[in-house]
């Protein structure tokens, strides 16, 4: 596995964001990732099973770095570090989330869309963000165009990424991975066809 001290944004080209419905799917799921050679799993507390899949992959699966995405708030934050998660995603970024975030003592990508949120961000002294919606946002393009006025800055951009695009945002000096759900497809997911995961995580090791 990655060294501990390890950016989130070297360890993988893809961190596959996965939306877990049902408990179960948790740890094979993880399994399959780390068999294709992914080990890192960003679960989305969208759900009422997210934080119990954590826990679990946590337990169970000691090889993959699991993290919470879709932290909204304080109680968010505290409820996935005290589930097992080691790092943590957000959406986007005020002053009191980032505070939260901070406070965990977990490593986190706080989500940013514009320049100023980028320079809020970075003079909180947070320089390694999640660009998001990525595509809506103005995809590689708009990243490219970022780079060379905030060059101190590097992304994990998520939103509407596929496996075609994700080179493009790959190429640039200021994006260290990407987060992607194409991984994980939900019908794969459903009827447990980890075979079909573990060969989609194993042909992103290639993208960079």
């Amino acid at each position: 596995m990655s060294s501990p001290s390890e950016s989130l944004l070297d360890r993988t080209p893809v961190i596959p964001v996965v939306v877990v419905e049902d408990v179960a799917h948790a740890v094979p799921l993880a399994r399959a990732l780390v068999t294709g050679g992914v080990r890192v799993i960003e679960l989305t507390l969208r759900t009422p099973a997210a934080l119990d899949a954590i826990r679990a992959i946590a337990a169970e699966v000691p090889q993959i770095l699991v993290g919470a995405g879709t932290v909204l708030g304080a109680d968010h934050a505290k409820r996935a570090h005290d589930a097992g998660a080691r790092f943590l995603v957000s959406p986007g970024a005020t002053p009191s989330l980032l505070d939260a975030l901070v406070s965990t003592g977990l490593p986190f990508l706080p989500g940013t869309a514009t320049v100023s949120e980028v320079l809020a961000v970075r003079e909180a002294g947070v320089h390694e963000l999640k660009f998001f919606p990525a595509e809506a946002s103005g995809g590689a393009s708009y990243l490219s165009a970022v780079a060379s006025v905030v060059p101190d800055v590097r992304f994990c951009p998520t939103g509407g990424i596929t496996s075609v695009s994700a080179t493009s945002y790959l190429a640039l000096p200021n994006v260290g991975c990407v987060g992607g759900s194409w991984l994980t497809p939900r019908d794969a997911v459903a009827v447990g066809d980890w075979d079909r995961v573990t060969r989609l995580a194993a042909a992103t090791l290639s993208l960079r």
